[in-house]
């Protein structure tokens, strides 16, 4: 059983009062707050040894690299990736992912060939598949999903086949919070010849990630979800693709030697890192994960599959009100999206956060899965280590307030 309290004493924020009341925040899947050690992180940097990274030779430079290269093998040791060049520093998880797409997706996608993904995808692992498709005049096709929010794989393999060259999904909908069955879909990629990418954005930071397990070909994940920064992120390529992939960004940095005539790039991970790094920020996620396993991820996942059963069968009580997604915690996510036919989302939130409970609401850029259930948005709460069963006691009280004041006169 994790220690809440002490854990909530680490998060400064967390003491804060909206319109006077106990800031409860459920806005976790859009980004998590940040402990005391990641923020002291970020201000030693600044008021310590501020400096560029790489080729300097003076005392700041040298012990800035030392410390964002630490960071960089902090999370490959995270992901269980064998070696430090496989993990290149993005801004976010979408950046990730268009940085595949162009750098290896480019080259390797061909006229005729089919991009597989799924109906649940974030906008992020939608948007840049399409475009490569359109360009590359390849085929993007959908997995589709079940009335419970589960893939459905009735036909998984028709849909991955022969013409199949990249099969990207994402590990946890951050929509439905459903955990997609990976091991499963990587295998029958790598069947028929195909890469696989995963979109970590959701998972990473609630349960063990275990690159050489799954034997995904890339992983993305962004840092503001799992305790760190915003403007950092990862991306994870296996060494024999990365090597053969040509840079997105050119510039400094990942440069070897340049004339006015041609350019050569510099060694892995730098030859994907072009101009002057995310330092701080790079640094401050390794901290991060520092906090993160001195928890251990697999206390987090029991800890949030805890508070999912204690949410769901509070949900099962409220009525005028739809839940979506798995009703099976062993394959669902702290993630709660909801909508009542008697109250828009928007105005549910205001409500919410009269109370001091903070929920996202909107299409959560899964614009094509909402339209799909025939509503225009959603709630969203969504959990992380520092949430209680009173907190969900409080905000299920706060639902059926809003649910009867909304519907008085119907």
């Amino acid at each position: 059983m994790l220690d809440i309290n002490k854990i909530r004493n680490d998060f400064p924020i967390l003491s804060r009062k909206i319109n006077g009341k106990p800031l409860i925040y459920f806005d976790n899947a859009a980004t998590t707050q940040k402990p005391i050690s990641v923020i002291n992180s970020l201000t030693d940097f600044y008021t310590t040894y501020n400096s560029n990274v790489h080729r300097g030779v003076h005392t700041l430079s040298m012990q800035s690299t030392d410390l964002f290269e630490e960071a960089r093998n902090r999370v490959a040791k995270f992901i269980n990736s064998q070696r430090s060049e496989s993990i290149i520093w993005t801004r976010n998880t979408t950046e990730g992912i268009n940085l595949v797409a162009n750098a290896w997706g480019k080259k390797n996608i061909t006229p005729g060939d089919e991009i597989v993904v799924t109906a649940m995808e974030h906008h992020s692992n939608l948007v840049p598949w399409q475009i490569l498709a359109e360009t590359n005049k390849a085929k993007l096709v959908i997995i589709p999903i079940n009335d419970d929010g589960t893939l459905n794989l009735n036909n998984i393999d028709t849909i991955i086949n022969s013409k199949t060259k990249i099969v990207s999904v994402v590990h946890m909908s951050n929509s439905l919070g459903t955990i997609n069955p990976i091991h499963e879909l990587c295998e029958k990629a790598h069947k028929v010849g195909a890469k696989f990418l995963l979109d970590g954005a959701q998972s990473a930071p609630h349960m063990p990630i275990n690159v050489k397990d799954y034997d995904c070909d890339f992983l993305v994940f962004s840092g503001h979800k799992m305790l760190g920064p915003t403007g950092i992120g990862v991306l994870y390529v296996k060494p024999d693709i990365l090597e053969n992939m040509e840079p997105f960004l050119t510039g400094g940095e990942m440069v070897l030697e340049v004339s006015y005539e041609k350019a050569s790039w510099n060694e892995l991970p730098m030859k994907f890192e072009a101009g002057t790094p995310n330092i701080a920020d790079a640094i401050a996620l390794g901290e991060a994960i520092i906090y993160l396993e001195k928890i251990g991820m697999e206390q987090i996942r029991e800890h949030e599959i805890e508070l999912t059963n204690y949410a769901l069968n509070k949900f099962e009580k409220l009525n005028n009100l739809t839940l979506f997604g798995p009703l099976d915690s062993s394959i669902r996510g702290g993630i709660f999206s909801f909508h009542s036919e008697y109250i828009h989302p928007h105005d549910l939130g205001t409500f919410l956060d009269n109370e001091g409970i903070a929920i996202r609401t909107g299409h959560h850029c899964t614009m094509p899965l909402i339209r799909s259930l025939n509503i225009p948005a959603t709630s969203r709460a969504s959990f992380y280590i520092y949430n209680t069963k009173d907190e969900i006691d409080y905000f299920i009280q706060s639902l059926q307030n809003a649910i009867k004041y909304f519907t008085h006169d119907k």
